[in-house]
């Protein structure tokens, strides 16, 4: 994912290293920090790929450079977008990169079917703790702790499925002032 988040950064235009290490802290987080020592060598990695360039950027000082995206790590960028693995679509921190990235996609079927992908993955039934091959319900577990777990997964994971319908549904982009349309789910409903 730290090669995905350097090409769709460098889409955006180029970049010296040390911005492109701060965006790239900034969409990983405290979570998955990035060091020098794993940037740098998937920088050097992508230039010997072809898939990005080092030009001489004088301006900043001496021995400086910004990196550029060429046209076949755009070529690449948009494969893996197009195509991301499996896990790269039920990992939650992978999940983001690619969210992060998808509108460089130019095609919007291609963008939805990824979406699909993710909301497939997001409404079969899954806990993280079983009975047996029977996944178990926050209700069903008397330990506190994994009831929140599962208490605050299910929030985020129903957040996640309203938001993929409404963008599915083709009314997910709006203006930033905007309010969405109530909708109701009949699922969430306690009658």
């Amino acid at each position: 994912m730290l090669e995905l988040a350097i090409l769709g950064f460098l889409a955006e235009g180029p970049l010296p290293g040390h911005e492109l290490r701060r965006r790239i802290t900034h969409l990983t987080g405290y979570s998955r920090p990035v060091s020098d020592g794993t940037l740098y060598p998937a920088i050097n990695r992508l230039t010997k790929a072809g898939l990005i360039e080092r030009r001489p950027a004088p301006e900043a000082g001496g021995g400086r450079y910004v990196l550029n995206l060429t046209a076949a790590g755009r070529e690449d960028m948009l494969r893996r977008l197009r195509e991301p693995a499996q896990y790269e679509i039920t990992d939650f921190s992978r999940w983001f990169v690619i969210l992060a990235f998808l509108s460089l996609l130019p095609d919007s079927a291609e963008q939805h079917a990824v979406l699909r992908r993710r909301l497939d993955f997001l409404e079969a039934p899954a806990s993280f703790f079983y009975d047996g091959d029977t996944p178990l319900r926050a209700e069903q577990l008397t330990d506190p702790y994994r009831r929140g777990m599962l208490l605050t997964a299910r929030a985020i994971s129903r957040a996640e499925r309203a938001w993929l319908h409404e963008v599915l549904d083709g009314d997910g982009i709006r203006g930033a002032d905007e309010q969405p349309r109530p909708q109701t789910h009949t699922r969430d409903r306690k009658d």
